[in-house]
Parts: C-alpha cells; structure tokens; sequence
C-alpha cells in the first residue's frame, strides 16, 4: 500500500489528500478495501481514546460500551464517503460527539440536573465579556478522592460546555480541531471552554466547601489560559 496517496487522489482528486496525512490515507484505504489489519489497526488507535471521550459524554456511562460500539459501526459504513476535508480524528471524533448526543437525547427524561451558566446566545461571543478564569479544573486533581469528585461535577456540567472542555483538556485537542468537531466557529469554541471551565471550577470549590477540613485535600489551580 505504498502507493495509496496517489491512488486516492488520482481517484477522487487532491482536495482529498490535501487535510491527509499519509498514515491517515493509507488506513482509510485499508478500510475501503476490507482489509482486516486496517479495522484492526483503526480500533487500537482510537478505541480507547472514543471510550474515554464517550464515557465523559454521556450521563448514564454504563452505556459507553453499546455507545463505542455504534459509533465504530458507523464509521466502517460512511469510511467511503470521508472526504478528507478535516483529518481522520476528527472525522471520527465528530461521529463519536454526535452519537453520544443523540444517545444523551434519547434518554433526556432521565437527565440529572445540570451545572451550567445562562443559554449561549448563538449570535453573540461571550470572549469579551467573560474573564478567561486560566486555570483549567483537570490540573487540579491531587488525589483519586479528588478525581472521583472532578468526575461527577463533570458529569453535572451543562452537556455543551461539557463536550468543549472535554475535547480541549482531556482529549488535548487543538481549537481548530475542537472547532471541526463540533462543527462550530472559533470564538464559539472558545467561548464554550471558557465558560465551562468556569461552572466546573464553581462546582468544584461548592463541592469542596462542603467538605470538612480534615477530609479536604488539596486543589491546586494551575494556569491554562484559552489563546
């Protein structure tokens, strides 16, 4: 398959290739081709990391599974309509976010009740108005007691800042890349982390004055400002 590159564009052009990187192509075209060791080598690659992502995602993780399961079925039926115009993460992180809503949507009656601050006005950035509060919540985990309670307030957060911060600090996903996921603007994308951050960070401290000082661990705030 040392020729897939070519191949693939002399079938279906440039802009294919273009947002390809060459480890990215050859593997799509293992998949379009049937090859078992592309489907073996698309589920060690991104398996793992669509679980993790999933099972932040959803409120209900004990449906992660059947969730990661639907989601790598879809992307083995719609591999031949990739067109390559974002890479293949994102591509697959984008099918993942979309199941997980819609999953999340389904069971929307069984909701807990969210953490979050006032509906996003879709017309309007909120980048000026509200202070980038710098430090991001995942840097603070000092012990599993303060893990466990960074997951749950996390699982409360209002589920579109929750997929934003998510991507950006667990999953280290550049803006731009944030940006095609979720098939949003740049400022939006900003936006949301910004002011996820921020109902995490008051969940977290809420959560933390309600514990008594002999049991309460350390948090450490360290900066992580969104550029």
């Amino acid at each position: 398959m040392a020729n897939i590159g070519l191949n693939l564009e002399a079938c279906l052009g440039s802009d294919f290739t273009a947002g390809l990187q060459a480890e990215d192509a050859e593997l799509i075209d293992g998949l379009r081709q049937g090859v078992e060791r592309a489907y073996e080598e698309l589920l060690v690659r991104y398996q793992h990391p669509v679980y993790n992502l999933v099972y932040r995602l959803l409120n209900d993780p004990a449906d992660a599974n059947d969730v990661v399961q639907e989601i790598f079925l879809k992307v083995f039926r719609n591999i031949r309509s990739f067109r390559g115009q974002s890479s293949l993460k994102t591509w697959v992180y984008r099918i993942a976010v979309n199941e997980a809503h819609n999953h999340r949507r389904w069971f929307s009656r069984h909701r807990k009740q969210e953490i979050g601050l006032e509906r996003e006005d879709q017309d309007h950035s909120y980048q000026d108005e509200l202070s980038d509060p710098g430090p991001t919540p995942f840097d603070a985990v000092a012990d599993k007691e303060a893990y466990s309670m960074l997951e749950s307030a996390l699982n409360a957060l209002n589920p579109t800042f929750r997929a934003a911060v998510i991507l950006r600090d667990v999953e280290d996903l550049s803006y731009e890349e944030i940006a095609e996921v979720l098939q949003l603007n740049l400022g939006t994308v900003k936006s949301r982390i910004m002011r996820g951050r921020e109902a995490l960070k008051q969940a977290l401290l809420a959560r933390l004055n309600e514990r008594t000082p002999s049991k309460a661990g350390p948090v450490r705030w360290s900066p992580q400002p969104v550029e």
